[in-house]
């Protein structure tokens, strides 16, 4: 007779890669029914995003199959958990991960990633939403063709709070939602701060598994007040491979870096990486040089979370507010599946320093 132990010790036999535990020490294995040489059980993987679900999946049927017997028939219901990082939720009631995504310089495509990551992660079910902290170029609205949106008020408790704009089932704020289209945000340091703090504090967010946070280039009062009032999760850097770019990337690595601030750097994104002509899919031109990426994650002992090429359909779709197209996501998907495997990794170390 086969019993819950039995499945247990099975797949005591079946690691999760990046935590480098088995799934039932780690908590994965749960409801678990045997009906005579029929067994059922859920997986609770860490994200909806997990890029290794088919593949555990898979480790596990052959475990029950190895240790049980392979006359066996296993049923799984792969799902997912999303654990909230210590503190966000005395915070941001509801939200469980916030991930600055930032750059050293203007122009290297940081929104357009941001949005490109957030489209990935609610295409594979997670609950997901955008803080457009650029204050004075705000894209966030653009990119998802929301740039006319009206923001409207909820009460919550007897208090008042903004509701995010809805895009493509993303929750969606900036201040180009209390802007008119074209119109100049001319704020000193102080008022900047104190709208990043409304925008954290004043906006009804819900429940969240990732709350993607576009922040402004370089290193002010924005990064500042995040980093002062938000326990991050961590943070994504993005920079194109020139010399130029990667030198004000590195200020970026540095900050987050800093012991005051202590900010996991979750990985690099190389935008802009090369071309190839549409007839010669296979050539690929280093318009902007090599290794810029690879370099920065050495310095700062991260991941090269992957590159993205010069690409007139991801410009396109930008422009045209459809961020969250097919053609277009595809070319996050390989960058979104690695920063979740960072963060489930940087979430175990936090857990068993």
């Amino acid at each position: 007779m086969i019993s819950p132990e039995n499945i247990n010790d099975a797949l005591r036999h079946v690691e999760d890669p990046d935590l480098k535990k088995d799934l039932v020490s780690l908590g994965m294995i749960r409801d678990i029914v045997i009906e005579q040489r029929t067994v059922s059980f859920s997986v609770y993987l860490t994200t909806p995003a997990c890029p290794m679900k088919e593949m555990l999946e898979k480790a596990c049927r052959n475990a029950i199959a190895h240790f049980i017997g392979d006359d066996v028939q296993v049923n799984i219901h792969m799902t997912s958990e999303v654990s909230t990082r210590k503190n966000i939720s005395e915070v941001m009631p509801g939200v469980r991960n916030i991930i600055a995504v930032g750059s050293g310089k203007g122009g290297v495509g940081k929104s357009t990633v941001a949005a490109g990551i957030a489209s990935v992660l609610n295409e594979a079910g997670a609950k997901v939403g955008i803080l457009d902290a650029d204050i004075y170029g705000p894209s966030i609205p653009i990119l998802f063709g929301v740039e006319n949106a009206q923001i409207e008020m909820d009460v919550l408790d007897g208090r008042e709070l903004m509701r995010p704009v809805l895009a493509n089932g993303i929750k969606l704020f900036s201040i180009g939602f209390l802007s008119k289209p074209g119109e100049a945000i001319v704020w000193r340091g102080p008022m900047v701060s104190q709208a990043v703090k409304q925008f954290m504090n004043g906006v009804n967010w819900g429940e969240l598994d990732y709350l993607i946070v576009d922040l402004p280039p370089g290193t002010g009062d924005v990064q500042l007040t995040l980093v002062q009032n938000l326990p991050l999760t961590g943070a994504v850097i993005v920079t194109t491979p020139q010399k130029l770019a990667v030198a004000d990337a590195s200020r970026a690595c540095a900050m987050f870096s800093l012991p005051a601030v202590h900010v996991p750097i979750l990985g690099i994104v190389e935008n802009m990486a090369w071309f190839s002509p549409e007839n010669k899919a296979d050539e690929k031109y280093y318009i902007f040089g090599q290794g810029g990426a690879e370099k920065l994650a050495k310095q700062y002992q991260c991941s090269v979370l992957g590159s993205l090429p010069i690409q007139s359909e991801t410009m396109q779709d930008g422009d045209d507010g459809n961020t969250g197209s097919q053609r277009n996501v595809r070319f996050f998907t390989e960058i979104a599946g690695s920063l979740v495997r960072q963060i489930a990794i940087s979430g175990a170390s936090q857990q068993n320093p």
